[in-house]
């Protein structure tokens, strides 16, 4: 009997230590196999050399060629107005820099629509898009968002004042222009560092809307609020609110007018006295 047991328990351990081997030797092919699958997508890929920088640069610092460098980017991904040619970075026939436009991180690609051309100011003018113009906002600590304002961001702007018979419900407050684009803060276009008090921002508008937002600043006093990054909800454009609805105040009804009774008198002189006797008012 215990020879019976020895022996299943051999067989056992036999098949056993077969099924491990197997097990490994599967795993060993599948793991090849997805080796081989992903070489030979990468070996599919096809990639081009393009330019890239070495390290962050900021708006206005000259573009030197130290700050880029040569990387595979796969071509189905290409973006659009990248440089593939130092000579087209830096042309040989002058001698005049390229200014960066817009803040570049470190390993972006270099796109012509971040720098300037060789010698090109980089002024606000370089910043607004075909049809827009630069109009500027007087703000301070409370208008200006506590000096957290920064260029690139979007901004709502509201409207404070009376006009007409909203003078009868105090002051009105009304947006009166959503997500405008903040090109700069005081005098600078670029980064700034820290919170600071601004005096002024300059925002890219319309002519339209240029003219509206003058109309606003010179006949009361505007409010800038910041929009989240990302932010794509639809603000409703009728927004408005003024001293009664903050307060909760109902206006009363006024009172029907109370019609007097029409009274109808004749006089008659009763010797040297004039008597008014009331008679019955015929239409």
């Amino acid at each position: 009997m215990r020879l019976v047991f020895s022996l299943v328990l051999l067989v056992g351990i036999a098949l056993a230590g077969g099924a491990v081997m197997l097990a490994k030797d599967q795993i060993g092919q599948y793991k090849t196999a997805i080796a081989r699958a992903e070489a030979a997508k990468k070996e599919n890929i096809e990639t081009k050399k393009i330019f890239v920088v070495n390290r962050a640069l900021k708006y206005g610092e000259k573009l030197q060629e130290e700050d880029v460098r040569l990387v595979d980017f796969p071509v189905a991904a290409l973006p659009e107005g990248h440089f593939d040619d130092l000579a087209s970075i830096f042309p040989e026939n002058t001698d005049k820099p390229r200014v960066v436009l817009r803040p570049i991180e470190k390993d972006e690609a270099l796109l012509a629509i971040k720098v300037t051309l060789p010698g090109e100011d980089a002024g606000l003018t370089s910043r607004l898009d075909r049809g827009m113009r630069a109009f500027a906002i007087k703000v301070d600590v409370s208008s200006g968002v506590s000096g957290f304002l920064r260029p690139g961001d979007h901004i709502d702007v509201y409207w404070t004042g009376s006009v007409g018979s909203s003078s009868a419900r105090g002051e009105v407050t009304k947006l009166i222009e959503r997500s405008v684009s903040l090109i700069a803060v005081d005098q600078s276009s670029g980064n700034v560092e820290g919170a600071q008090i601004a005096r002024t921002v300059t925002v890219a508008v319309t002519p339209k809307q240029v003219a509206s937002l003058a109309q606003a600043q010179s006949t009361g006093r505007l409010s800038l609020s910041l929009v989240g990054a990302g932010d794509d909800v639809v603000v409703a454009s009728n927004i408005e609110v003024n001293q009664k609805d903050l307060l909760g105040i109902q206006e009363q009804e006024a009172a029907p007018a109370i019609a007097e009774e029409k009274v109808c008198t004749i006089r008659t002189r009763r010797g040297a006295e004039v008597v008014s006797i009331p008679i019955p008012c015929t239409n």
